[in-house]
């Protein structure tokens, strides 16, 4: 009876759109990779010029987004560890239940698990996240960011145009 239940999942698993977190770990090693080079050859507050709009920064981010709560007593990073943790299993509870012909959504899914496991790392290890692309305007800086930070940018972009565009074509 056990080994009926294991057989029925396991099949169930193959079946699921799983498949798609290889493109989760993708992002999670672009993120770690390129985050322990900007530590290594990056000072930290010292921007690095690449492009007229573009410089590479080592910057530590205790907050989220836009450095949001950043400035608080340390108990954010465990709020963002909790939410981090807490998105990642609903999303991956979400891909799992698409349909396989749901490449796209499944894609979008992939790429903000992976990015938010990716900044989840960095909060565990190093009670921070590291980010290091500036991309600026003259003088107006966009907030320092990071592969991860992409990753979920990218993933949050697709899901809203899926609902938005996608979603008429199903109905």
């Amino acid at each position: 009876m056990l080994n009926n239940f294991v057989q029925k999942h396991l099949s169930d698993l193959n079946k699921s759109q799983l498949k798609w977190l290889w493109l989760a770990f993708i992002a999670i090693v672009l993120d770690f990779v390129t985050k322990q080079m900007a530590e290594s050859l990056l000072n930290y507050a010292q921007p690095v010029y690449v492009l007229p709009v573009f410089d590479l920064t080592l910057l530590y981010n205790k907050g989220a987004a836009f450095s949001f709560l950043a400035n608080e007593g340390g108990w954010q990073r465990w709020f963002f560890t909790a939410i981090a943790v807490g998105v990642s299993a609903v999303l991956t509870v979400w891909l799992m239940k698409l349909k396989p012909s749901e490449k796209f959504l499944s894609v979008a899914l992939a790429l903000v698990i992976g990015g938010a496991l990716g900044n989840l790392y960095d909060r565990l290890v190093y009670g921070h996240v590291i980010d290091f692309i500036h991309v600026h305007w003259d003088k107006h800086y966009f907030p320092a960011f990071n592969i991860a930070d992409s990753a979920i940018t990218l993933g949050a972009a697709m899901l809203m145009y899926e609902s938005i565009f996608m979603q008429n074509k199903k109905d």
